[in-house]
């Protein structure tokens, strides 16, 4: 009797010690990525006045710590902020660096993160000016912000962008470039990206991103299998989430971070898409 108490005792001291205040514990931290769809009247039913609620709905439902969105004039951006009273955000129009068209914006939990600094650069030849980068069809950015975890005292980088439509060189170029920048911003610190893409997971671009080791697709190293529909885009049409498709938006992550779950976000709200795009989630763990 007096063995088994003994090691009563010593079991009960290594529970003590193993939750002890100084021993580490493993922080998680949550991710998204949303292309929110700009504002389009001739989206009719689907337009943004028909969808904001949704789209806050989303994000607060799920409540990341940190998400980029993509497509954000700053009408839909002062939108979410309003609706969404627990984030702050970064971000800059890409067609001036100012106000003029969409954003990249970065919103974070004002309670668990703060920002340390931000700035945003251009997908072309010339990065620090507004531009057209190679072929692309559009002005392409990615704005990006240094926080402090205030749970930990640890600091991250995320960075958010678009990848241009139609614009293949621009899309390979774009890759290398960011990656660059990632190392010269970043260095060894932790960071994430996020981004719609617009590029599968066979294509080059992606192999550019995903073959330097510097980052990794969330989705094919997460610990729970991946949850939701393949694809990230519905247009608006029910009937696609019947199909298979490859995802064209991501989380990527540098190798510091563990990865817990990943989706999917293929919700609808009375048969209506927030948006044209599904967000896709991530839960970090470092």
């Amino acid at each position: 009797m007096k063995g088994i108490q003994n090691v009563l005792i010593v079991s009960l001291g290594l529970m003590l010690v193993s939750c002890s205040p100084n021993t580490p514990l493993e922080t998680s931290l949550t991710a998204m990525t949303f292309n929110i769809r700009l504002n389009l009247p001739s989206d009719g039913d689907n337009a943004w006045p028909n969808r904001k609620e949704m789209a806050a709905s989303m994000i607060r439902y799920n409540a990341p710590d940190i998400f980029g969105v993509q497509e954000a004039f700053l009408g839909q951006v002062n939108d979410l902020a309003q609706r969404l009273p627990g984030y702050n955000w970064i971000g800059v129009g890409r067609d001036d660096g100012k106000q003029a068209g969409e954003y990249m914006a970065i919103f974070y939990l004002k309670g668990r993160l703060e920002l340390l600094r931000e700035d945003t650069f251009w997908l072309n030849e010339h990065p620090e000016s507004p531009g057209l980068g190679w072929d692309a069809a559009y002005n392409r950015v990615v704005t990006w912000g240094q926080f402090k975890d205030l749970k930990t005292g640890e600091s991250f980088y995320h960075f958010n962008t678009h990848f241009d439509n139609r614009g293949e060189v621009a899309r390979q170029e774009s890759a290398r470039l960011l990656l660059s920048k990632i190392q010269t911003i970043a260095g060894a610190v932790p960071f994430i990206l996020t981004g719609d893409f617009n590029t599968h997971p066979d294509s080059e671009p992606y192999r550019i991103l995903t073959a330097s080791d510097l980052l990794i697709d969330t989705k094919t190293i997460s610990q729970t299998p991946h949850h939701g529909p393949s694809r990230t885009m519905n247009n608006f049409d029910l009937e696609s989430l019947k199909t298979t498709e490859p995802p064209i938006d991501y989380i990527f992550v540098s190798n510091q971070f563990g990865i817990l779950k990943h989706a999917t976000l293929s919700d609808t709200f009375d048969g209506f898409f927030p948006s044209d795009h599904m967000p896709v989630i991530s839960l970090l763990k470092y």
